[in-house]
């Protein structure tokens, strides 16, 4: 099942630089562990914003419920799910 996701990231103005860049380095490993699974079709940064597009292959609502709840960051997402399914208009 595929399954688009919009994620908006905000900490709280107390934390620090340095606990934001720990947040960070997780982020990135977590992420590229989930895209070298193939779990993690793709990924697309918002321009301007602190937030991303991803494209995820699961086998169910659970699934996607377990790696988005997973990220490091998850305490501070705001996450919005999207269902998808091919167009009949695509030519792959």
């Amino acid at each position: 099942m595929l399954f688009l996701a919009r994620m908006d990231v905000t900490f709280p103005e107390s934390m620090s630089d340095e606990v934001k860049a720990e947040f960070t380095t997780l982020e990135k490993e977590y992420s590229g562990n989930l895209q070298r699974e193939g779990k993690m079709q793709d990924i697309w940064r918002v321009v301007g914003e602190y937030a991303n597009y991803s494209v995820y292959d699961v086998s169910d609502n659970d699934e996607l419920h377990r790696i988005l709840s997973g990220f490091p960051m998850y305490p501070y997402m705001k996450i919005k799910v999207t269902p998808l399914a091919k167009h009949p208009n695509a030519i792959k």
